[in-house]
């Protein structure tokens, strides 16, 4: 018993600490959009890949919280995680290691200084996207695998519930034959006894006779 409430309260921690990054996971999603906007509307085809990088991540925040609510999803969750991490990083060396030749690649009507700040924004919200999102894939993790552990242990406990109920049947069944075989020696004894009193009675009857 103290080991269920214990892992009902590990869990609910867990699922608590996965909505919160969910939820920071999500903001920073959006607001890595704007800085792709702001640079070139449309954007060009590296922008495009960039905004989805942000779109996948905002997706796969959406889907925790859907699988938070349903435990479903898991799978679903954690490849959109994983998708979504493996664009962040690519993200990050493209903007990180090669500044130049990925502001030349956005086209940026802007002014170049503004241009590079908003590129170097980019750059650190995806830094924290990342980590964040490697947070919400350890995290999901860990709560799948109490969910897996709460699903065992409601399981053990309806098995050992059963189990105790079948005993107690077959102990009550075992209890009623015995009485009913009782009841039968009872009456065998009542009859052989009225049998012996009748035809005793007789005979005698029949000596005195």
């Amino acid at each position: 018993m103290a080991s269920s409430k214990h892992r009902t309260s590990s869990c609910s921690f867990l699922n608590l600490l996965l909505s919160f990054f969910n939820f920071i996971l999500f903001i920073l999603s959006a607001a890595s959009l704007a800085p792709i906007i702001f640079l070139k509307m449309p954007p060009t085809s590296l922008g495009w890949a960039f905004l989805m990088i942000s779109t996948i991540s905002l997706l796969s925040s959406f889907v925790g919280f859907y699988s938070q609510l349903t435990h479903f999803c898991y799978i679903t969750h954690v490849s959109l995680l994983l998708a979504s991490s493996a664009g962040q990083l690519l993200g990050i060396l493209a903007l990180f290691t090669k500044e130049k030749s990925s502001l030349s690649m956005f086209k940026s009507p802007r002014d170049p200084r503004e241009a590079k700040v908003l590129v170097r924004l980019e750059c650190g919200v995806l830094m924290a996207m990342f980590v964040m999102q490697l947070g919400v894939l350890v995290v999901c993790c860990a709560v799948h695998s109490c969910w897996v552990r709460e699903y065992e242990g409601l399981e053990a406990e309806r098995e050992a519930t059963a189990k105790k109920r079948r005993q107690k049947i077959a102990r009550v069944e075992e209890e009623s034959m015995a009485n009913a075989a009782k009841i039968a020696e009872l009456k065998n004894r009542e009859f052989d006894e009225k049998m012996k009193n009748k035809y005793g009675q007789w005979m005698k009857n029949d000596f005195e006779g």
